[in-house]
């Protein structure tokens, strides 16, 4: 339940403390007064967006806090600690929320949250409805959820929705394939030249390196052949070159030998020297004989040059990446070609999940064929309490051509206010005030089931007479046995059967307009229910009275 709203400088409230009590509450004042500012100010608190107009004229910010006891804070507790915020201590749960001109800020147990988590956690808090929420009856979606809420079927439902989330997954992979088979003859065709092509050139790991080598050799084979020339004829061209001239050298040195053994110091140096220039001059021969200076070896160097600049464009930077390509375009090969045994095993795949989701279906559509009945027949009982004497209520389970996410129906809450006439679906209805009736009359069937702590309901009262407003009013005091409830109203027949009625009046204060909210009992209450009866003397203040026996 709610315990504490402490609303500061929101709209025409300056600074508010309200500590709301147990039950059934009622909060009325006259028109303006600034009741909408208190249910602003809790829906701000649950995560509503607002923006600076809504603070008040002169003020740079404006703070809502409020403060939740809770009993069971488990699932509150896990959607904290998922998102790295403190848990609740004694099941008390503290939101807080500032707004400035330039951003807001939120918090929860002294945590900074986002407005995202405080509207989750707001939708198990607080059931908030407004004088147009009852409209929410018309729609199918909310009327299966609230059917399954009495079905209390939770278990069935999560078994349907994880086989219906295996059965779409595997209807979708059975769908994609079948897409691409359409497509895939182009893929094939692609794929095959790109292999073809890599294959074709036959490359090698180190050819590009080793043909740059070649090309440049063969690109300036005449400039080296004319220079490999000239040194081997310097070294052995004529007899007055370097080696025959060195062997004359060699030839007088044995003689000299000859004459004087002690000159052979000398010899075998320059035997040494020309043992080294005669392997030389071979070796720039047989160069220079290797040296290609055909056109078409050039041709067919640049030819491949150019081959393996194709491909490093097309598929890859060098040999590595292009290989890789190569095995990439290979194995998608070999899955498409695999294609018709892939899609003969999704769509097995897809009949058992199918046949699964079946299974589920019918469980959870039995549940909700169960209470269908039993639901209907607690909303007459309630709606005749509220002023329907003869209606008559429906539930319809219509079967949808394929299992959608909530199940494999749909339902249409029927409905007949009086006798004589067809039933109708609530969504051709066209009075808010029959409807208001019958969303109160679904709480009340419902309140078993709903955990929700606090149920607000603003103004939902309007259009209906007196007689029926003290129905609702009624209808509101039981609910406040299972939770806490908090109504905005102008009928004092509904104000009265509060447990306690809290008014909102608004004054000037300083040359200001302020707003405040108080309890008030006794003869202060009589006064506020005398007021909204219409004013009055005795007769009005009696009247009063009778409604709060």
């Amino acid at each position: 339940m709610l315990t504490l709203l402490k609303i500061h400088n929101l709209a025409l409230v300056d600074e508010l403390l309200w500590e709301p009590h147990h039950g059934y509450l009622s909060i009325t004042g006259e028109t303006g007064a600034g009741k909408s500012v208190i249910m602003g100010g809790i829906s701000l608190a649950l995560g509503e967006r607002g923006d600076k107009s809504m603070i008040r004229s002169g003020e740079e910010q404006c703070s809502i806090e409020a403060v939740f006891q809770l009993g069971d804070t488990a699932r509150i507790d896990r959607q904290l600690e998922e998102s790295g915020i403190n848990t609740c201590e004694d099941g008390t749960l503290v939101i807080r929320r500032i707004m400035t001109a330039t951003g807001n800020r939120q918090y929860i147990n002294a945590c900074p949250a986002t407005l995202k988590l405080l509207r989750e956690i707001g939708m198990g808090l607080v059931d908030m409805h407004h004088p147009d929420d009852h409209r929410s009856l018309t729609s199918q979606e909310r009327q299966l959820s609230l059917l399954d809420a009495y079905a209390e079927n939770h278990a069935a439902r999560e078994t349907y929705r994880s086989a219906w989330l295996a059965w779409s997954e595997a209807r979708r992979a059975v769908r994609t394939l079948e897409e691409a088979e359409r497509t895939n003859e182009r893929e094939l065709d692609y794929l095959r030249h790109q292999i073809e092509e890599i294959e074709e050139a036959g490359l090698s790991e180190n050819e590009a390196t080793e043909l740059e080598a070649r090309w440049q050799r063969t690109h300036n084979a005449a400039r080296l052949h004319d220079t490999a020339i000239p040194m081997a004829r310097l070294l052995e061209g004529d007899d007055n070159s370097l080696i025959p001239q060195l062997r004359q050298l060699i030839r007088h040195a044995r003689d000299l030998v000859r004459l004087d053994p002690s000159a052979d110091a000398w010899t075998s140096p320059l035997e040494g020297i020309a043992a080294e220039l005669e392997e030389c001059t071979n070796s720039l021969r047989d160069y220079t004989e290797r040296l290609d200076l055909d056109p078409e070896t050039m041709a067919n160097l640049s030819e491949r040059i150019n081959k393996l600049d194709t491909l490093k464009r097309k598929y890859g930077s060098d040999y590595s990446a292009i290989e890789a390509h190569l095995q990439t375009c290979r194995a998608r090969l070999d899955e498409i070609d695999n294609r018709d045994e892939r899609l003969e095993e999704l769509r097995r795949q897809e009949q058992l999940c199918r046949e699964k989701l079946a299974s589920a279906a019918g469980k959870l559509t039995a549940t909700r064929r169960e209470a269908a009945p039993r639901l209907a027949k607690d909303i007459v009982r309630h709606a005749r309490e509220l002023g329907f004497k003869q209606a008559r209520f429906d539930i319809s389970l219509i079967p949808l051509n394929e299992p959608g996410v909530h199940g494999a129906e749909e339902t249409e809450f029927l409905f007949g206010p009086n006798p004589g006439e067809p039933l109708k679906a609530l969504r051709l209805i066209a009075s808010s005030g029959e409807l208001a009736r019958v969303m109160l009359a679904l709480k009340s069937a419902l309140a078993r089931q709903d955990d929700t702590p606090l149920l607000i309901f603003d103004e939902i009262d309007a259009n209906v007479g007196g007689e029926i407003a003290r129905a609702v009013g009624l209808k509101m005091r039981q609910l406040g046995s299972d939770h806490q409830v908090i109504s905005i109203t102008h009928f004092p027949q509904v104000a009265a059967l509060a447990a306690h009625h809290y008014l909102i009046e608004k004054k000037v204060s300083s040359g200001r307009t302020v707003s405040s909210l108080r309890e008030v009992a006794e003869e202060e209450r009589i006064d506020e229910l005398v007021r909204m009866l219409g004013g009055g003397g005795n007769t009005a203040r009696a009247h009063a009275r009778e409604l709060l026996a």
